[in-house]
């Protein structure tokens, strides 16, 4: 009997670390398959990482911060950069006035009056921003000038206006 007893406990003990053995095997595996996985989306995300800052590199050559040509230019005629790209936003966008059209926008507005809203600087002579009256949107190229006494003036050069579908 007590050997029958040893004999039903070993077997029972024999197929408990059986089980354990195959349920932590399981486990390991579909741990193993999610770490896989996620390094496989951690190597996607790095690669668009390095994908976009490159981007980003190529967006930021035009632009005043960046253009040290333009800098230099500004600087020679004693004129400081610190502020200026904000006192060029300032200047256009304090155009949008209630009731009537922005007087950059070569267009009229055909739903509402045509406000500017994102202005990009892009170096000492040039200015590309996006207008809108609501329904109707484009993008204006501007050229600008700054007199000696720290007035900016603005020409409208080129406009389009996208289609509406």
């Amino acid at each position: 009997m007590r050997n029958k007893i040893l004999m039903y406990l070993f077997i029972f003990t024999l197929l408990f670390c059986i089980f354990i053995y195959v349920n932590d095997k399981r486990i390991l595996d579909s741990k193993q398959e999610k770490i896989e996985y996620l390094q496989t989306k951690l190597a996607e995300a790095e690669a668009n990482a390095e994908s976009s800052g490159i981007n980003s590199e190529n967006e930021d050559y035009f632009s005043l911060e960046n253009n040290e040509d333009a800098i230099s230019y500004f600087e020679n005629k004693e004129i400081y950069t610190e502020d200026l790209i904000l006192n060029i936003e300032d200047a256009i966008i304090s155009k949008n006035k209630v009731g009537e059209d922005n007087p950059l926008v070569p267009m009229d507005g055909m739903e509402g009056d045509m406000r500017i809203n994102k202005i990009k600087v892009l170096n000492h002579k040039w200015i590309i921003a996006d207008f809108t009256d609501g329904s109707f949107w484009g993008e204006v190229f501007l050229s600008y000038e700054i007199s000696d006494e720290g007035e900016i003036q603005f020409f409208p050069e080129k406009s389009f206006l996208y289609p509406q579908f």
